[in-house]
């Protein structure tokens, strides 16, 4: 078995998802080689092309190109980016059969290559899709895991910088459970400047009518449903999200991001993956933290992890 190559990233899924994960790697300098793999083997060369035009105008090297799955062997890390694209009015759960079929096509030669390293999955429906190839590639929790709600928290950070005129980067707030419509907003946690909201809206009286939560959670479920109306797909924010985590592998940042993990009695929950906030080190997730949460909070999680659960035993009969 080949020993793992710090910097190299195998990119499965050339589309609009896995072209820019594999540019903002490059922009942050976060690899040396990055590999693409597709069905569509030109689609992965002309991808790798492209951008390895634009790394000419970088103050960095890079190694980009098209591959096949021997790359996986040695690859520190893989990003799981296959799959079709949402349709307007499609959820990520209405994308699970045909993600399975795919993963199952990938699962295989993924496997006999060798891979040891750490999975980044993509791919949605996100939680059910990670669990499946955990499952298939026998591999620990901690190193095959996916983006989970880290999205959809930086979504929420948005929201709440344009509700106060805080930075976004003075903001503490998570998403958690499902990555789709059941996940859910512990606002018991959230802090502007280390201030609880709650007493952060004691300071500011004149932001308490427009901090409905109720409201800002169903705007975060459909960004992302307005994003594809609009453009056909979304591609940036997520790439951004893969490059945060894949940072805190490669420089063992110990970060702490809500990412979905395999859940086993952490949160009351077993054998179900779900958006938690977990510690991001050079291992993966190197700790999955358990914070507190209010009756309701606790019940929205565990409402979310019976609408994964569903699909996770769906999946383990395919």
């Amino acid at each position: 078995m080949k020993a793992i190559k710090n910097g190299k990233i195998v990119i499965i899924g050339a589309g609009h998802v896995g072209s820019h994960c594999g540019l903002s790697l490059m922009m942050q300098g976060l690899a040396t080689e990055i590999v693409y793999i597709d069905i569509d083997k030109n689609k992965a060369a002309m991808q790798a092309l492209d951008l390895d035009d634009m790394a000419s105008n970088l103050d960095r090297d890079f190694t980009v190109r098209a591959g096949d799955y021997s790359d996986c062997a040695d690859a520190h890390i893989v990003v799981m980016a296959a799959g079709k694209s949402r349709l307007p009015g499609q959820t990520r759960l209405d994308m699970f059969d045909d993600s399975i079929k795919m993963m199952n096509t990938i699962v295989g030669p993924l496997k006999e290559s060798g891979f040891h390293g750490i999975l980044i999955s993509i791919s949605n429906p996100a939680d059910i899709i990670a669990d499946f190839l955990r499952k298939r590639l026998g591999l620990p929790r901690n190193q095959v895991f996916s983006t989970g709600t880290s999205l959809d928290s930086a979504r929420l950070r948005r929201m709440l910088s344009e509700i106060t005129g805080v930075s976004r980067h003075s903001i503490q707030a998570y998403c958690m459970g499902e990555h789709g419509d059941s996940q859910f907003i512990p606002v018991s946690h959230i802090q502007i400047g280390g201030i609880p909201v709650k007493e952060y809206l004691s300071i500011h009286p004149e932001y308490r009518d427009k901090m409905d939560f109720d409201k800002i959670s169903a705007e975060d479920k459909v960004c992302g449903f307005h994003i594809v109306e609009g453009k056909g797909c979304t591609e940036f924010g997520i790439g951004a999200v893969l490059s945060n985590i894949t940072r805190a592998v490669m420089h063992d940042e110990k970060r702490i991001l809500p990412v979905s993990v395999l859940l086993e009695g952490e949160y009351g929950e077993q054998g179900i993956p779900a958006g938690v906030p977990c510690v991001i080190g050079k291992n993966g997730v190197e700790e999955i933290l358990e914070i507190s949460l209010t009756e309701k909070e606790k019940e929205q999680l565990h409402n979310s992890c019976n609408v994964i659960r569903g699909f996770v035993e769906k999946a383990d009969q395919m």
